[in-house]
């Protein structure tokens, strides 16, 4: 094949080498669009990341229109193989390629970047931007959320076509990520990146855009390891690819179809491809600088930009037609790709009519039918059961009825119960240990003690769509985890956190591991739903309740310590059905209308209604509320949140062993909140409850002293 050339392309910058990439002329027009197109969107709305998606315009376009198989018409296929541009800030790396693919946005969107009610925001936003497969705003995020995707492909291959040979599943594909120097740098990638290594996951291709260059210029300055080294160790399928190894830049497309080739065969390791590229090639001062990385390169710039690649300096935004055309002919093959597909699918439905229905299901994230017919209850208890461990028993219950469910926790299985009686672990044959047996179609995971990793790749896992996660962890170390519960929250991904040993009530391991400002940190995420159960049977009405919402996450918090189990129905507590609704009248006023009410959640409710016990017993009619979703509380009708909470009731106690921040606002200005606004200690729970207050007596004198300010 000829030398590549396009009508006024400087002879000065170097041509890409493509013959086995199938390049043509056009092809070479369309890769040079791509880069006007992102230095002028970026000059346009003044702000934004011009450099990486202009040098990285080759590698995208390789993707999109000859490697992956994907199809601008359904961005739902089962089938598609998934792109994850965990480098988000350079967010025009992929609207311009969706733009030319036809997956909907318009030229008019490129030049909307960045502004009001756009389809192109600043980093690409899952269900905002169609095509868009996962919220990559802070970095590492999504090369840590890729790991999980590749986890659950391969879980629902093994839910749905185990026996098939490899490649020869309607349900193989192969999920892509570009990433950059920051991503590398940043921590949860070392994290999600070692377990991938050990995980095998031989369908997970990472593309390392080492330009080395941040937005603080040369990466020097805080960044000089081996990063391919690194991978290696991680037990990745390593390959490196520079284009500047000739002295001048060269973008030899075909060494990197040919790197990306062998990364799909390697089927038993993920593989890591290390590109070595120039930031913002080929602009002519600005290229392989901080500049070009995190702000407009400046209107001289990207008109001398433009005369280089042959494009009028005088025209912004400009796309030609037949270059359009070219680039949107992906559509056809994507097309062919599908249908080809579908007949293999379509086998597949026939002969395995129960996955099939399986599938069906899943897809329509509808739960089975009597599937709360397996939820355990528990009988009256004063010793009772931790909640982590009815939890457990959850979980274990549910394991044959709702196969989707699946998950683990960081090296917490014993302490968290994550582990569903029986259930194989997620895991290579070769890692099996004595204790924990499996294979690669497991269900129990094990993340290790990573929990920021376990949090991104529980946003993978919901993010392929089938199954639904959950992770484990203690509350305290949520912290580590907080970026990704934000994400899926952002998402409204169905991902639940299994949080155990919930406040200081986990006694002898200190204040390091005791949660004092957690829940009210974690209530303050819009989206995230904070479940802390009383009891056994308000455990069970919490799963159940987070199982039937599917469109946001939740975070199960749960005690170490055992909490009795109530009495409930007639003469006795209210039904922990109530737990639905977020909170409930547990225990009604005796003797006349209640003078005081006390709300509480957790391990804290057995001591508002020790309170209560005496309240009643001095001729004070209490009503008990447990609320143990506060999110799920403040969603009901006024008319509920009024009857559980009547307005003309100002007496009001909360109790929480926890710092009071958002209390306020349920019991009033009479009220009074029983909290802790400092850290812990270490002592048995007892003593530790005793000591800083938290009792049944403070309780009760918070309660007098609430009904006094309230006459």
């Amino acid at each position: 094949m000829s030398e590549l050339t396009t009508p006024g392309r400087s002879s000065e910058l170097a041509p890409p080498t493509a013959s086995r990439a199938g390049w043509t002329d056009a092809d070479l027009r369309a890769v040079d669009t791509v880069r006007v197109l992102a230095a002028d969107a970026v000059q346009k709305v003044g702000n934004g990341h011009p450099g990486t998606a202009m040098s990285l315009a080759p590698v995208a376009y390789l993707l999109f229109q000859k490697v992956m198989r994907h199809d601008p018409a359904d961005d739902h296929w089962l089938g598609r193989d998934r792109f994850v541009l965990s480098c988000g800030h350079s967010s025009l790396t992929l609207y311009i390629q969706l733009y030319l693919s036809g997956y909907g946005l318009q030229l008019s969107d490129l030049q909307a970047l960045r502004t009001w009610g756009s389809q192109t925001p600043g980093h690409p936003e899952h269900r905002h931007t169609r095509g868009v497969e996962i919220t990559t705003g802070p970095l590492g995020q999504g090369l840590a959320g890729a790991v999980g995707m590749a986890m659950a492909a391969r879980r629902e291959r093994g839910l749905l076509d185990p026996d098939a040979a490899p490649g020869e599943s309607p349900f193989d594909h192969h999920i892509f990520v570009l990433c950059s120097d920051g991503d590398i740098m940043e921590g949860v990638t070392s994290e999600a990146s070692s377990l991938a290594g050990h995980q095998e996951l031989g369908n997970l291709v990472v593309i390392y855009d080492k330009n080395h260059i941040s937005i603080e210029d040369d990466t020097d300055v805080s960044f000089s390891e081996d990063v391919a080294a690194r991978y290696e160790a991680y037990g990745w399928h390593v390959q490196s690819v520079d284009w500047s190894s000739g002295g001048a830049y060269v973008e030899d497309v075909d060494a990197l179809l040919a790197a990306i080739e062998a990364a799909k065969a390697e089927t038993n390791r993920p593989s890591f491809i290390s590109l070595r590229t120039i930031i913002g090639w080929p602009a002519p001062t600005k290229q392989n600088t901080g500049k070009a990385h995190g702000s407009a390169l400046g209107d001289a710039e990207v008109a001398a930009t433009k005369e280089l690649l042959g494009f009028d300096p005088e025209r912004t935004f400009q796309v030609d037609d037949d270059v359009l055309a070219h680039a949107r002919r992906v559509g056809d093959r994507g097309r062919a790709a599908h249908e080809k597909w579908q007949g293999g699918y379509e086998s597949w439905r026939a002969a395995n009519a129960d996955n099939a229905a399986l599938l069906d299901r899943l897809s329509a994230e509808r739960l089975p039918d009597g599937w709360t017919d397996q939820l355990p209850t528990f009988d009256p208890d004063p010793k009772g059961i931790a909640t982590r461990a009815a939890s457990g028993k959850v979980l274990t219950a549910l394991a044959d009825v709702l196969p989707e469910l699946w998950g683990g926790s960081a090296d917490l299985a014993e302490s968290n119960n994550t582990t569903m009686g029986g259930q194989p672990s997620f895991i290579p044959a070769n890692r099996q240990t004595k204790d924990w047996q499996g294979g690669p179609y497991g269900r129990t995971l094990h993340f290790g003690i990573r929990e920021h990793a376990m949090g991104s790749i529980l946003n993978g896992m919901a993010l392929q769509s089938l199954t639904r996660p959950y992770g484990g962890t203690f509350l305290v170390f949520s912290d580590y985890m907080r970026p990704a519960v934000r994400l899926a929250a952002l998402m409204k991904l169905p991902v639940t956190y299994v949080w155990t040993h919930d406040s200081i009530g986990l006694g002898e391991d200190g204040p390091t591991h005791q949660p004092v400002e957690h829940l009210a940190a974690l209530r303050a995420i819009p989206g995230l739903d904070v479940v802390r159960p009383a009891d056994a049977n308000e455990t069970v009405w919490a799963w159940r309740t987070i199982l039937e919402h599917t469109d946001r996450p939740a975070g199960l918090v749960l005690s170490r310590q055992n909490l009795p189990v109530v009495e409930r129905g007639e003469g006795a507590f209210g039904s922990a059905e109530g737990v639905a609704r977020g909170g409930y009248v547990l225990a009604e006023a005796e003797d006349g209308p209640a003078g005081v009410v006390l709300v509480a959640t957790g391990s804290e409710v057995q001591l508002a209604v020790a309170a209560r016990e005496q309240l009643q017993a001095e001729g004070t009619p209490t009503r008990v509320v447990s609320m143990p979703c506060r999110e799920w509380f403040d969603a009901q009708p006024q008319a509920y949140r009024d009857e559980v909470l009547p307005p003309a009731l100002r007496a009001r106690v909360s109790v929480e062993a926890a710092v009071a921040q958002g209390w306020r606002e349920v019991v009033g200005d009479a009220g009074r909140i029983i909290s802790l606004e400092h850290f812990g200690a270490s002592a048995d729970y007892q003593t530790i409850f005793r000591e800083f207050g938290i009792t049944a007596e403070n309780v009760a004198a918070a309660a007098r002293e609430s009904i006094a300010a309230a006459s």
